[in-house]
């Protein structure tokens, strides 16, 4: 283990890996008690890159987050497969492989409390409510519509549905649908990290954020310290990580993002 990981285990280079549901851009509040915050697609090359940086202008050890919501499992194994050539050498004990940052519990539990917000404030039985998503795979967009049933039957809202930026449906035929459904008012709804659509979009309720930047914080504090805690008893978090898509499906082509960036 490298000197001072356990003497100063709260502190650490900070790296968010975002994939399909856009976590690589995500807003945060300032996380200064941990260390240097840096940004990562989940191409194998960025990532790299930006843990070697991370490695070379820190003496602090490097903790990665997955930023899934819970329904890119496959950017937990992807990252966790980029690590582990990483972590032998000088950089053996400064390189933590941290838990995602949600899943889908959690993301169900965030969509029934902006679901019921919408309700509340734009509510009435012509209310619909879409959820939208960068489109990714077969498996993790039915994912979104299973989240999407369990929401609606929990809220009791007359019509929850899905619709994806890139997919089918998309936002607009997703605003059709509910209009055909019989829902006089439609509220969209981030199930993401980004915006709920890419511009404003006539006679629709453009929700707000799925979660704000001190919640987004919040979480990732969390995470952290779990991750760090794990490192200073010899757990780099990374075999686990290995098996996150065990015994998920691949459909389509893999996502693909932007290169990393420091933030």
């Amino acid at each position: 283990m490298a000197v001072g990981v356990e003497a100063d285990a709260a502190r650490a280079a900070v790296i968010v890996v975002g994939g399909h549901e856009a976590g690589a851009g995500v807003a945060v509040d300032p996380l200064a008690e941990h260390g240097p915050l840096l940004r990562a697609s989940s191409a194998r090359r960025a990532l790299d890159a930006t843990v070697r940086q991370a490695l070379d202008s820190t003496d602090l050890p490097v903790c990665v987050v997955p930023m899934t919501l819970g329904r890119d499992p496959l950017l937990v194994a992807d990252t966790a497969r980029t690590l582990t050539s990483l972590t032998g050498g000088a950089a053996a004990g400064r390189v933590v492989l941290a838990e995602p940052f949600g899943n889908a519990t959690l993301l169900t539990g965030w969509l029934r409390v902006a679901v019921a917000g919408a309700a509340r404030e734009h509510g009435g039985t012509d209310l619909a409510v879409l959820l939208t998503a960068n489109a990714a795979n077969r498996y993790d967009d039915a994912e979104l519509f299973r989240i999407a049933h369990l929401v609606k039957v929990q809220e009791d809202v007359p019509w929850v549905e899905v619709a994806f930026r890139g997919g089918d449906p998309d936002p607009a035929e997703g605003v059709k649908r509910c209009g055909q459904l019989g829902a006089r008012r439609v509220a969209v709804i981030p199930a993401g990290f980004g915006p709920a659509t890419d511009g404003p979009m006539p006679g629709v309720i453009d929700g707000e954020p799925l979660l704000a930047p001190s919640a987004i914080s919040g979480v990732l504090a969390t995470r952290i310290a779990g991750a760090m805690l794990k490192l200073s008893q010899g757990d780099d978090g990374i075999a686990a990580g290995l098996d996150a898509d065990h015994g998920h499906g691949h459909g389509g082509k893999r996502w693909q993002g932007p290169d990393s960036s420091a933030g």
